[in-house]
């Protein structure tokens, strides 16, 4: 808590408030005796009006007017003559004098700190100007301990009052940083994390959202590291691996074409009518590989495109990858299958998602073709409210040991034929659309695979 800003800030604001409450509380201390110093010499002069009358009282009605004014002697100065109106026995000598009749700021609060850190145990005389034109002068000694006491009561009651309202300011100010200022703070470091923990997704590159003109400058400085930093490190990436990536891009060329080769080849041997149902499979490869030679040259800019995002009915798009790879099955004892809802579609690179399943597709096949065994491979798929799941599964041999400790690395190709790059850019492909591939089993009863695209955009609330 006392590490956090807001904890700091609540703290300091709690000091601040109370240093404010200290300097207002000694001119009110001032303040207080020196209206208690008056009211004990009006209480004096009221007292003494009985003997300004001309009226005998008798010693035990004086001692009481004395001890109602909480003073020992009462003198009064009218018409320049010194009269003792009420008196009584002094319990120790006079310590000191203070004079009420004009006093300066400063001598009020250098006698308040004196009387409230000498101690009662003192008797003192009092000198002020009467009430209502009651003569010249009036002059009262009287104990400093009630003085004292009541000094000490006030002190007391003002720091509590100044200790809630610190407390009360402090706990609004508090509420009010946390809502204003360490909450968009606290978006601009969720941000930050969010794009630590996977910086080549360009959707989780903050999007300035603060109120306050600084947060929002720091946010858009955020941004445009981020931008430049995600930039660098897909250039630093192609740079490290262009060997790599030319041989990505030939893998799929050469995967397409053949398709299209066969495409060819059936039309060329065949006077039947399917020439006319095969032509746009063969035109749709060819489009393919045009596609390919064209990121070829994005990609030689160091600057893969991203995804290009539109709804895609998946039972099309499943049907053409099985159609494509049962003519290269050849005499090999495989079936497909599908089960993919009629009205499915989700959102997603029609060409990249085509590539993705044709790889995993292939390298079943492929794998099953080489083991000389039946068998059948098939694509499902569902959703939930939060992603689509694509699952790909055959009942070939399994992955072997050595494959799986490095499955989705460039060039480690389970297969002699293989380039070993089929899953590795199909595990790209799927982390551009923010989504994750993943094995969920392999052994002697088949493998599969499961590909899950999220339906929601990441969207970074700064506000919340």
């Amino acid at each position: 808590m006392l590490n956090t800003l807001s904890g700091r800030f609540l703290i300091l604001t709690i000091g601040f408030v109370m240093l404010a409450e200290v300097l207002i509380f000694v001119p009110s201390v001032a303040r207080f005796r020196e209206d208690y110093l008056s009211s004990r010499l009006e209480r004096a002069q009221i007292a003494s009006l009985a003997l300004l009358a001309g009226e005998t009282i008798s010693p035990e009605l004086e001692q009481e007017l004395l001890r109602n004014a909480e003073v020992y002697n009462v003198v009064l100065v009218r018409d320049q003559t010194r009269q003792l109106a009420l008196s009584s026995t002094i319990p120790a000598p006079i310590s000191d004098t203070y004079d009420l009749r004009d006093p300066g700021g400063l001598e009020l609060i250098t006698d308040a700190m004196q009387a409230l850190f000498s101690g009662g145990d003192r008797v003192i005389r009092v000198i002020g100007a009467p009430v209502r034109e009651g003569g010249e002068l009036i002059e009262v000694t009287m104990a400093a301990e009630p003085l004292h006491a009541a000094m000490i009561d006030y002190g007391i009651r003002i720091l509590i009052l100044s200790a809630l309202i610190s407390i009360v300011t402090a706990l609004l100010l508090f509420a009010a940083v946390r809502r204003f200022l360490v909450k968009p703070i606290r978006g601009v470091v969720g941000a930050m994390q969010s794009y630590a923990a996977a910086p080549e997704d360009a959707r989780r590159i903050i999007q300035p959202t603060a109120g306050v003109d600084e947060l929002r400058r720091a946010e858009i400085a955020l941004q445009s590291m981020q931008t430049q930093l995600t930039s660098a490190l897909r250039q630093k990436e192609r740079l490290a691996q262009l060997g790599g990536a030319v041989a990505k891009i030939s893998h799929d060329l050469r995967n397409v074409l053949t398709t299209a080769q066969l495409f060819a080849d059936r039309m060329e041997g065949s006077s039947d009518p399917t020439v006319s149902r095969l032509a746009p499979k063969l035109i749709s490869s060819i489009s393919r590989a045009i596609s390919i030679c064209e990121s070829t040259l994005a990609f030689g800019k160091a600057e893969e495109p991203p995804p290009q995002l539109t709804r895609v009915m998946l039972a099309d798009l499943v049907s053409d990858v099985l159609d494509g790879e049962r003519l290269a099955t050849g005499d090999a004892e495989i079936s497909f299958a599908e089960d993919v809802p009629a009205g499915m579609s989700l959102r997603a690179d029609p060409e990249q998602l085509y590539r993705v399943l044709g790889n995993l597709v292939r390298n079943a096949r492929q794998a099953m073709v080489s083991q000389g065994r039946p068998g059948e491979i098939a694509i499902s798929a569902d959703e939930t409210e939060a992603d689509w799941t694509i699952r790909v599964t055959d009942t070939g041999p399994g992955l072997p040991e050595k494959a799986r400790a490095h499955l989705f690395q460039p060039f480690q190709s389970a297969s002699k034929r293989g380039t070993g790059l089929g899953l590795t850019i199909a595990q790209d492909l799927v982390r551009g659309h923010g989504g994750d591939l993943r094995l969920l089993d392999t052994g002697p009863e088949g493998t599969a695979f499961e590909i899950r695209l999220p339906k929601t955009v990441i969207r970074l609330d700064a506000a919340e």
